[in-house]
């Protein structure tokens, strides 16, 4: 049995893993005025943030279209018993809609499951894993399914940001905008809880920030997949992913980037964990 995997690139899942999972990824559209690039395919994480700090123009972002969702269905279903589109919150993108409705534009498609993974990022990432994983085990559509909405509990985020500036101008900040008076060298902590971001602390140094994010690993319980995120500081994910090695494999651990899609809300110098906890038998 065939079950193929999709998601959509705000999972941050880095290339040499989609590709060793046989994951299929449709690119977010991002947008500098009237330049049109698809994410990670028409630009790089580089190029994307020396844009973002130095162009005039603030990037934003839309999903991809039904019809770019209904030509990957279509083309994959071919050689498929089952696909599994597994994408980013509702709750804070179109993506997931549009999937939807892609779905319903396929001829004589095989079975297709949408999923809202209620999160962003890399925990979509590790959702994804898991996904393919249990799809080479030989797994069944509908086994697969069942397992992701128990893992989906489990996946669990927390974001160290610099500044709230970039949410804010692409009006996806939601509950966390009660931080936004906070004095300007606070350092925000947010989580995403139900498919939203929300505030979780905050604090006045880039150094307390990271031990907090030491601190979430430390305090989970049976992790059974980790990984650290950055957007501009790849030596200080680094120095974290050598931290968390005493808790969990270093060689397990995921070192991934967030890219232009989320890059765009996040800004430079996002710092991030995300891990799996085991979770009920």
């Amino acid at each position: 049995m065939t079950i193929k995997i999709i998601t959509d690139s705000t999972a941050d899942l880095p290339a040499m893993l989609t590709e060793e999972l046989d994951v299929t990824v449709v690119p977010v559209y991002l947008r500098f005025g009237d330049e049109v690039y698809r994410d990670r395919v028409d630009i790089s994480e580089d190029e994307f943030y020396q844009r973002l700090l130095h162009d005039p123009v603030h990037p934003n972002t839309t999903q991809p279209t039904p019809q770019d969702f209904a030509s990957v269905y279509n083309k994959l279903s071919q050689d498929a018993d089952g696909i599994i589109s597994i994408h980013i919150t509702s709750k804070l993108s179109g993506t997931y809609n549009s999937a939807v409705q892609g779905k319903k534009m396929v001829r004589n498609p095989c079975p297709i499951e949408i999923v809202d993974s209620q999160t962003i990022s890399i925990a979509i990432g590790l959702i994804v894993i898991q996904a393919s994983r249990m799809a080479k085990s030989g797994m069944s559509l509908q086994q697969i399914v069942d397992e992701v909405g128990k893992i989906i509990p489990n996946v669990h985020l927390l974001i160290l940001f610099d500044t709230l500036k970039y949410l804010a101008k692409g009006g996806r900040i939601g509950k966390a905008k009660a931080l936004l008076g906070s004095i300007l060298s606070v350092r925000p902590l947010l989580t995403v809880r139900d498919g939203e971001l929300v505030p979780s602390g905050q604090v006045r140094t880039r150094p307390k920030g990271t031990d907090r994010l030491l601190d979430f690993v430390k305090n989970a319980t049976e992790i059974q997949d980790l990984a650290v995120l950055h957007s501009t500081t790849p030596d200080e994910a680094q120095a974290l992913l050598e931290r968390t090695s005493s808790i969990f494999s270093k060689e397990r651990t995921i070192l991934a980037r967030l890219g232009p899609a989320l890059g765009v809300h996040g800004g430079p110098s996002i710092l991030a964990i995300a891990l799996r906890e085991k979770g009920l038998p």
